[in-house]
C-alpha cells in the first residue's frame, strides 16, 4: 500500500526536483550576470576571484587606449568649446537684431 502511495507521488516528487535545480541555476546565471554588470569580480568554485591574466601586450593595450581617451577628452573639449561660441553667435546675433529693428522702428504708436 505504502509502495502504490509512493509511485503516485513520485512524478511530483521528480518534477518538485526539476524545478528546484532549475531555479537554482537561474538564479546561479542571475547572479553572475549582476556581478559582471556591477563590475564585481567572478569567483572560481572555491571562492577565489578570478582577476584577468596581465602581460606585456595588455599592459601596452591599456596604455595606448589610454593616450586614445586622453585625445578623445581633449578632442571634445575642444568641440564644446566651439559650438557654445556658435550658440552664442547665432543666438546673440538674432537677438541683437531684432533689437535694432525695434529701436529703428521707434517708439510704439
Amino acid at each position: 500500500m505504502a509502495d502504490n502511495a509512493f509511485m503516485q507521488l513520485l512524478p511530483f516528487i521528480l518534477m518538485g526536483g526539476l524545478i528546484v535545480g532549475f531555479a537554482g541555476v537561474c538564479g546561479w546565471i542571475f547572479t553572475t550576470w549582476l556581478r559582471i554588470k556591477n563590475g564585481y569580480p567572478l569567483e572560481n568554485s572555491w571562492g577565489k576571484p578570478l582577476h584577468p591574466q596581465r602581460n606585456a601586450e595588455t599592459d601596452e593595450r591599456v596604455k595606448l587606449l589610454t593616450q586614445e581617451n586622453a585625445q578623445l577628452r581633449a578632442e571634445i573639449g575642444s568641440v564644446k568649446d566651439r559650438l557654445a561660441t556658435i550658440e552664442r553667435i547665432v543666438t546673440d546675433g538674432a537677438y541683437r537684431l531684432d533689437r535694432e529693428i525695434e529701436t529703428l522702428r521707434g517708439p510704439a504708436n
